[in-house]
């Protein structure tokens, strides 16, 4: 590993934690000595990081430090990729064009080496079509950022038709459905809603008391399913 990508490595740990993180943890990830560590941070402070902290006490960084121009490995890049073409084949047309942006955003700060393998990535996304919902799927991205309750109208597997309020947190992307996880407040309990049998869906103005991260951690804590 370069010494740049070693710092890279380094501030990509440290985002990852937002509490102080012992420096041997840090030398032993990075497979460095803690000598060495002590030189890459104070690199990094001498480039701008606010890195709180000291020997024996551990590191925590401050957000808004980043380190241009952005470097990604081979693999990252293919990831990239494979991630924003399948979007853009799969999800609405609107989050399809915000991907094919982001990618292009992505790749007009790169080197030009790196900008020449995220062009000639050859992973490929397979056949597929969008799927119907008859649902604006935006409108539910959006509620679900501004943690609104919403009305659903729905009609599960047996044809049978309900209204209900929902707290909407998360939409999952499968090849054959969409799912929106929610909880609902007539049955005091999380549920998942496809979007094909969602007939209406209306976000209303009042707020859900718990926040959307919360919601999160105990719907994945619930299902067994670790932070991403």
């Amino acid at each position: 590993m370069s010494r740049s990508q070693r710092l890279l490595s380094l501030l990509e740990i440290l985002r990852r934690h937002r509490f102080p993180v012992p420096g041997a943890s840090l030398a032993e990830e990075l497979g460095i000595t803690l000598r060495t560590l002590y030189r890459d941070i104070g690199t990094l402070r001498e480039q701008g990081a606010n890195i709180e902290g000291a020997a024996g006490l551990g590191f925590i960084l401050h957000p808004g430090f980043t380190l241009p121009p952005l470097m990604f490995t081979q693999e990252e890049l293919e990831a990239l990729a494979l991630g924003s073409r399948w979007v853009a084949r799969r999800a609405d047309d609107r989050l399809g064009l915000a991907a094919r942006h982001a990618l292009h955003k992505i790749a007009a700060v790169l080197p030009q080496a790196l900008r020449d393998e995220l062009e000639a990535s050859t992973l490929l996304v397979g056949p597929g079509t969008k799927l119907p919902t008859g649902i604006d799927e935006p409108l539910i991205r959006t509620a679900i950022k501004a943690e609104r309750k919403a009305l659903v109208c729905y009609r599960d597997q047996h044809g049978q038709e309900s209204s209900r309020t929902v707290w909407p947190f998360a939409l999952g992307y499968f090849d054959d459905c969409r799912v929106l996880a929610v909880w609902c407040e007539r049955r005091d309990a999380f549920r998942h809603l496809r979007l094909d049998r969602i007939l209406a869906f209306e976000a209303l103005p009042q707020r859900y008391p718990h926040r959307r991260q919360a919601l999160l951690h105990d719907w994945r804590k619930q299902q067994g399913i670790a932070a991403q």
